[in-house]
């Protein structure tokens, strides 16, 4: 959401105004309304209002396959995500822990998507487990903790996930942890970051979910352009996958 806005205004795509431009956005999860700071011509940051999120389940324990049982909360802020503190499987959320932490996040998430139904209140092609958030303690003083995100199959986001920090600003205030008008800033793995604020509380679904509405804002920065180009002789021109 952040790279998407910066880039759709910095290219022209979104004529582009000062101090501030509004634009809106239709994801799989519902419409998000983002807003870019934008100081002379260029795109300083980008925070966006999610949509709806909410805490799935908490507290649970499953046994997984090499680690034994985990404790894990899974919270949803566009995506489905089990949070586990990496402590849990004896890692850290360090780089030099990059290749261990993809192993058991693909682990807990099999496990635990074997051991209970995920369904979304309104939306059935969302209701699975995208991915494994491991926590962990921040590097930097002014920041809250750290996320390691490992996703689809065994991707690790660079960046701290905003639908990851909105499912997880839920899970705490699920706990109590954190209220309405709170904020905290939260790290990746590379030591970027994202603040998260919960703006105001709200109940989701039919089974009445008790969500919040949060506000996630970040930087981004184009580092290049591709085009592709269709060649109709290509006998591959369709693609190929190979795993």
């Amino acid at each position: 959401m952040i790279a998407v806005t910066k880039v759709v205004i910095e290219t022209g795509i979104l004529t582009m105004s000062e101090p501030e431009t509004q634009i809106e956005i239709d994801t799989p999860a519902g419409p998000v309304t983002a807003w870019a700071l934008v100081r002379n011509g260029s795109v300083e940051s980008v925070r966006f209002r999610n949509v709806s999120s909410y805490a799935y389940t908490i507290n649970q324990t499953v046994e997984v396959p090499e680690f034994g049982p985990v404790l894990y909360d899974i919270g949803f802020g566009g995506a489905y995500y089990a949070y586990v503190s990496a402590s849990e499987v004896g890692l850290k959320t360090t780089p030099t822990h990059y290749g261990e932490l993809i192993h058991a996040g693909k682990k807990i998430k099999q496990a635990v998507m074997a051991s209970m139904p995920i369904d979304h209140p309104s939306e059935p092609d969302l209701g699975f487990l995208y991915g494994t958030i491991f926590t962990g303690p921040a590097e930097s003083t002014d920041a809250h903790s750290r996320h390691v995100c490992v996703f689809a199959d065994g991707e690790v986001d660079r960046s701290p996930t905003g639908t990851g920090v909105s499912g997880r600003l839920a899970v705490l205030h699920e706990k109590g942890l954190l209220g309405v008008g709170e904020s905290i800033r939260i790290e990746s793995i590379i030591g970027s970051s994202f603040n998260g604020t919960i703006v105001q509380t709200s109940t989701h679904g039919e089974n009445e979910f008790n969500s919040i509405i949060p506000e996630i804002e970040g930087r981004a920065f184009i580092t290049g352009r591709h085009e592709f180009s269709l060649d109709p002789k290509d006998p591959l021109k369709n693609g190929f996958l190979l795993r």
